[in-house]
């Protein structure tokens, strides 16, 4: 702790709060509320034991700010949107666009239709059914209440006068009443809808017992396409009955939430419990600062529900603050710490999906740090490179006999591809087969690129280049980088296919890395990437070549003519299909060339 932070300790506030951590550089990297600022913040910098996670993050506090509030609900609010706008490194982080989905229904209009939304709104005629994942397709639940139930699909607003001259597609294959011409009554859809509802809140015996009917009646009129879709419904509906949890009333929705850490890292496990099934599974990382578990439980549920419906009841793992919470959700809703009976199983299921969870994630985790920032650790002690290799690039040349030259650069950031930094060339001054000038010319050009500051993916530095050959290559290669410079800020290493040589620039001797150790592994993933995006252009390039050639033959194209039809088909085969109409279309082509350019491959064929 310096003497910044400990005179403003001495001048803390006992009023509620949020407080702001940075690092030196200013940025902010943790926002918490406090019912008490001063007893809050200075217990992160006390002596006192404090786990792994939040001590890493007290370790790089530099400074820190606090704002008062009025309450700790309005803490709560200010704490919610500071973490919104500022996503520290952290602080609980759930994003808007990972929302579940849910099945809604506009219960104010006369024919109302079942839709697929990801956002919950306040509305007071709108019924929301979910959310549905981790196995539960809501796409499959509407296709089958479809097959079942007498209800429309499309989006076409109805009123009490029928609006279309006449039925569409669906109401012939019976997936649509029509309420559009006046097929169906206003009070027989609402029968119709009560059924639905009746299934989305857990009664599966009418949907089951309606589907067995029409597949043995499709199956009775020959009609197997039909039976096999009802099949399919039927399985779906399966699905959902293995999912009824014993005990439980269908008329009770819960929301059971189980937080496991090993004091590094942490998971929420999330289970959803509506119409006595589980509809779902989730989990989520945490890496959260807080002092306190059940704290971390709290900020992770405040999130959750900013656009989720909340439940009947919340079971969760922590004693957490239930008044606090209820007033910020602006719901009343059950919170239930210390469960019993089915409750108490369920939130044993939750903690056991948590902890085996965390298990695979930390494992996951290692192996990612051993074939990344593992791999480039070893890499750089094996081969005596001066700084860690974040940023590695290599190159490789493919053409066939000389013709569509092409070289790539591939990038790999922290050892792992990142493919949106990945570059293509095409070869411009090197004549015939020579791939020795053509890496030459890729690399010049790319150097040159970089000393411009010109092209996003060249004004980054890299830390390694790594060149696809022998000593030859390097040394020829090295030259380059020292016209520009630049020998003392990039290195530059060779791997030899034969036996996997290493050539480094200041040795002689090739450096032999281990068989199948993550470093050689890093390195021959690197070269065999960069070697497949070259052929992959090469041959992209190729191709088009091969058509624009043949299409010349055609009199009357033109290169812009021809750049159009490619635009508009894509390769030759797709033109040679195309019919005269479809021909047309395309801008400059008219209907005597797009004879001639039929009669052509007729002719060819």
């Amino acid at each position: 702790m310096n003497e910044k932070i400990r005179e403003k300790l001495k001048t803390l506030t006992t009023k509620p709060g949020v407080y702001v951590m940075r690092d030196k550089s200013g940025e902010i990297i943790y926002i918490g509320k406090a019912k008490n600022l001063k007893n809050r913040v200075s217990q992160y910098f006390r002596s006192s034991p404090k786990p792994s996670k939040v001590q890493a993050m007290v370790d790089h506090v530099d400074d820190f700010d606090y704002f008062i509030a009025v309450s700790e609900l309005d803490a709560l609010a200010l704490e919610s949107n500071l973490i919104h706008k500022h996503q520290p490194f952290y602080n609980i982080l759930l994003k808007d666009g990972k929302a579940f989905p849910y099945i809604k229904i506009d219960m104010k209009e006369d024919f109302p239709r079942f839709e697929i939304v990801r956002k919950v709104k306040n509305e007071p005629n709108a019924k929301y059914f979910g959310p549905y994942f981790a196995g539960i397709d809501p796409r499959e639940i509407l296709k089958t209440i479809n097959f079942a139930f007498k209800i429309r699909t499309c989006s076409l607003k109805i009123t009490n006068t029928p609006n279309a001259k006449r039925e569409c597609l669906n109401y012939s294959l019976g997936l649509c009443p029509a309420p559009c011409t006046g097929k169906i009554t206003k009070e027989d859809y609402a029968e119709e809808i009560k059924k639905v509802i009746r299934f989305l809140n857990g009664n599966d015996a009418e949907i089951e017992e309606i589907l067995l009917q029409k597949m043995e009646t499709a199956s009775n009129l020959q009609n197997f396409e039909r039976a096999i879709e009802l099949r399919e419904g039927l399985k779906m509906i399966a699905k959902l009955k293995q999912r009824v949890v014993a005990n439980l009333p269908k008329d009770v929705n819960k929301d059971v939430f189980a937080y496991h850490s090993d004091g590094l890292s942490g998971v929420v496990t999330v289970m959803v419990v509506r119409g006595g099934k589980i509809l779902g599974i989730a989990n989520f990382v945490q890496s959260d600062a807080e002092l306190e578990e059940n704290e971390t439980l709290f900020n992770f549920i405040s999130q959750y529900y900013a656009n989720m419906l909340v439940p009947n009841e919340i079971i969760v793992s922590h004693a957490i603050d239930e008044a606090l919470l209820c007033e910020y959700l602006n719901k009343k809703t059950k919170i239930i710490s210390n469960p019993h009976g089915v409750n108490f199983t369920l939130l044993h299921m939750a903690k056991e999906n948590a902890k085996e969870y965390l298990e695979k994630h930390l494992e996951k985790e290692k192996l990612a740090y051993n074939t990344g920032l593992g791999a480039l650790k070893q890499l750089q002690d094996k081969i005596g490179l001066k700084s860690l290799p974040k940023r590695m690039e290599c190159y490789d040349i493919s053409h066939i006999s000389g013709t569509n030259k092409v070289a790539s650069m591939v990038v790999f950031i922290d050892g792992r591809p990142a493919k949106k930094h990945y570059r293509k060339f095409k070869i411009k001054t090197v004549e015939g087969n020579n791939d020795f000038e053509s890496l030459k010319e890729a690399l010049t050009r790319r150097l040159q690129r970089y000393v411009d500051q010109n092209g996003e993916s060249f004004k980054e530095k890299p830390d390694l280049l790594v060149i696809d050959g022998g000593k030859g290559q390097l040394s020829s290669c090295y030259e380059i980088l020292k016209s520009f410079h630049l020998e003392n800020k990039i290195e530059m290493i060779s791997l030899a296919k034969r036996i996997e040589e290493v050539f480094t620039v200041e040795n002689t001797t090739p450096v032999i890395l281990k068989y199948a150790s993550a470093e050689l592994k890093l390195l021959q993933r690197l070269r065999d990437e960069a070697h497949r995006f070259a052929i992959t252009f090469h041959r992209t390039l190729r191709t088009k070549s091969q058509t624009v050639t043949e299409l010349e033959n055609i009199n009357g194209l033109g290169k812009t003519k021809i750049d159009a039809l490619l635009k508009a088909f894509g390769t030759t085969e797709n033109i040679k299909n195309a019919t005269v109409e479809e021909l047309c279309l395309v801008k400059g082509i008219h209907q005597a060339l797009a004879i001639k350019i039929k009669d052509y491959f007729k002719t060819e064929n």
